[in-house]
């Protein structure tokens, strides 16, 4: 299968100096992949900013905002078998991006407007021999909330996890899948939750 991948953390910025963003490492989005690679699938990662290297015969797509995350994965999904979103984009983004950078104030109100679901607009597009697949971080009713947004979402797959993972640690992991079936982990590492993926994938 051709395979597209999102990952890592979205950068918003306030200027050119500052900007919202989350902890994530991208870790989960580049352990999937090579573990897609491992079976013989070419990917290609869109990913946010990270530290890591990734996998040798992927191909790397570098972006930093959700726009520019969203151009490139509605860009290359109509060209691909599975679209596989692992990304942590920023749900929302300053409604202006200053030119210089601010001085600093004793009180600042920064407005903010919400990202585009790229996930939402993705299954717009898909066809039906195309699969994909959503990760859920949720705090609590792990089960419930990862359901709601599969169905919301039109998802063939979702991965539920909590933020366990963003602090190197095991997590909770339940898998739902579009016909009903869940599988439930109480502890998962992130590779282990990557084959597991892959392997859901595959059976789709």
């Amino acid at each position: 299968m051709k395979i597209l991948i999102s990952a890592g953390p979205t950068r918003e910025y306030i200027d050119p100096v500052r900007f919202i963003s989350n902890p994530s490492t991208g870790k989960m989005g580049y352990l999937i992949a090579e573990e897609c690679l491992k079976k013989g699938h070419s990917v290609v990662i869109v990913s946010g900013p990270t530290h890591l290297k990734p996998p040798g015969k992927a191909r790397l797509l570098r972006v930093e905002t959700a726009e520019e995350m969203r151009k490139e994965i509605l860009k290359r999904f109509p060209k691909a078998d599975a679209l596989i979103m692992t990304a942590a984009v920023s749900d929302w983004r300053p409604a202006k991006k200053h030119r210089g950078k601010l001085k600093r104030k004793k009180a600042w109100e920064l407005k903010l407007v919400p990202n585009p679901d790229i996930l939402k607009e993705a299954v717009r597009i898909k066809r039906k021999n195309q699969t994909v697949v959503g990760f859920a971080l949720e705090t609590s009713d792990i089960l419930k909330n990862a359901g709601e947004k599969l169905k919301e979402k039109k998802l063939d797959l979702i991965v539920a996890d909590t933020p366990d993972f963003l602090k190197g640690k095991d997590s909770k992991v339940v898998f739902i899948l579009k016909d009903g079936r869940v599988e439930k982990f109480s502890r998962l590492d992130k590779r282990q939750t990557a084959v597991k993926t892959v392997k859901l994938l595959e059976e789709l």
